[in-house]
């Protein structure tokens, strides 16, 4: 069974995982993202949301490998789009409340970058492959009062996470609905892990603990 490394400290991630039988080895990346993003518009100039979370995940992902052997590496991040605005993690209760101003009655797009890069032995079927895609969702969101979002943002969950919300958690009812890929909202989109491990040959269900595999 291939060893899979996660390049990320989200719990939301790992959880989706294991849930669909995969227990990773979690090791997060020390990647200085404002300054990886600051490189990346240097040497390309724009810069698109699409683009944005790849080159974070990529960056990620190559932070593990350089201490990780045998394994398969996924880097992950996601960035909320809106008015073609890229928004990130609030990181303080004023600025979550008034992103959830911004945000009721409204959509965005929830871009997920993926980046897998394959560290196996050739002996083991390894390929030495460096790959990624970008996974996005439209997602549309309640229109809440003041006191929803207060009570909301009180509970501190928007504070650390893409865009000041989730779908998996207390921010679920205030998401109306999506329209693409609910794991990509998440954080890491399944389908888009299976296309990526398909490319290099691995199939899916190989990364499953045998006990799951059926």
């Amino acid at each position: 069974m291939p060893r899979l490394v996660l390049a990320s400290k989200s719990p939301a991630r790992l959880a989706t995982l294991r849930s669909a039988g995969v227990e990773p080895e979690v090791v997060v990346s020390r990647v200085d993202e404002d300054a990886v993003l600051a490189g990346a518009r240097e040497r390309f100039a724009d810069l698109s949301p699409v683009d944005a979370v790849l080159v974070l995940a990529q960056a990620k992902a190559e932070e593990v490998a350089t201490h990780t052997a045998g394994a398969l590496v996924l880097g992950c991040d996601s960035m909320l789009e809106i008015d073609g605005e890229v928004v990130g993690k609030p990181g303080t209760a004023d600025v979550a409340r008034e992103r959830w101003r911004r945000l009721r009655g409204r959509s965005g797009v929830l871009h997920s970058g993926h980046w897998v890069i394959d560290l196996r032995d050739p002996d083991d079927g390894g390929t030495a492959a460096t790959l990624g895609a970008t996974s996005s969702t439209t997602v549309h969101f309640a229109d809440l009062d003041d006191a929803e979002i207060d009570a909301y943002v009180a509970t501190g969950e928007p504070l650390q996470v893409a865009g000041a919300f989730t779908i998996d958690g207390i921010g679920g009812p205030y998401v109306e609905r999506i329209e693409g890929d609910h794991h990509g909202v998440v954080g890491v989109s399944l389908p888009l892990v299976r296309e990526l491990l398909a490319e290099i040959g691995v199939p899916f269900r190989d990364l499953r603990a045998p006990q799951v595999r059926g």
